[in-house]
C-alpha cells in the first residue's frame, strides 16, 4: 500500500474514532464472506458502521485520536463497529447477531468516549434498555412521589365534598 493511501486511512479512522459515541472491537475469525455481508447489512440498518481495520494503521489512528489504551486490542483480525447514536444499539445488534447466527465471532472489547470497555461490559450494555426507555423510567420515578403527595393532600377535601353531597341528597329526599 502506498504511503499516501495509508495516511488517508489513518486520517479517516482518526475522524471516526473521534466522532463516534461508542466503538466495539470484534474478532471476526470464522466468519464466511456471506456471513460478514449479512452482519454488515444488519448493522447498517441500525446506522452502525462496521470496518475491518489493519492493526498498525488502527493503532496510529487511535493514538492520534487520544485513545492510546485501545492499542492493546489490535492483535489478530479486528473489525470495529462504530455507533453514533444510542450507545446500547451497537452492543445489542452484535450480541443478537452472534447469538442468533451461532457464529464463532467474539467481542474483544470497546470504548465509550474516554472509557475503555471489556467484553463483559459490552455484553452488559447489550442488555440495557435504550436511552429513551431509561429516561421514561427516571421521569416516572420522579413523578410518582409528586402524584402520591397531591393525592394525599386532596383526600381530606374529597372526603368533605362526599359528606356534603350525601347531606344534600338526604335533604332533597325529605
Amino acid at each position: 500500500m502506498y504511503r499516501e493511501k495509508k495516511v488517508q486511512i489513518i486520517d479517516s479512522l482518526q475522524r471516526v474514532f473521534s466522532r463516534c459515541s461508542i466503538g466495539i472491537l470484534t474478532d471476526y475469525r470464522g466468519l464466511s464472506a456471506n456471513e460478514m455481508t449479512d452482519l454488515r447489512r444488519r448493522l447498517k440498518e441500525s446506522d452502525i458502521e462496521y470496518k475491518v481495520v489493519k492493526n498498525t494503521l488502527a493503532r496510529f489512528a487511535a493514538e492520534r485520536a487520544g485513545k492510546e489504551e485501545l492499542t492493546s486490542f489490535f492483535e489478530g483480525p479486528v473489525a470495529i463497529a462504530f455507533g453514533y447514536g444510542d450507545i446500547t444499539e451497537p452492543a445489542r445488534a452484535l450480541a443478537d447477531y452472534i447469538q442468533a447466527s451461532k457464529v464463532s465471532m467474539s467481542i474483544k472489547g470497546g470504548f465509550l468516549s474516554d472509557r475503555l470497555l471489556t467484553s463483559e461490559d459490552v455484553i452488559t450494555l447489550s442488555t440495557l434498555p435504550s436511552r429513551e426507555i431509561l429516561l421514561a423510567r427516571v421521569l416516572g420515578g420522579m413523578q410518582s412521589p409528586i402524584s402520591a403527595l397531591v393525592s394525599q393532600l386532596t383526600a381530606p377535601m374529597r372526603g368533605i365534598i362526599g359528606v356534603l353531597q350525601a347531606r344534600i341528597q338526604q335533604l332533597e329526599g325529605e
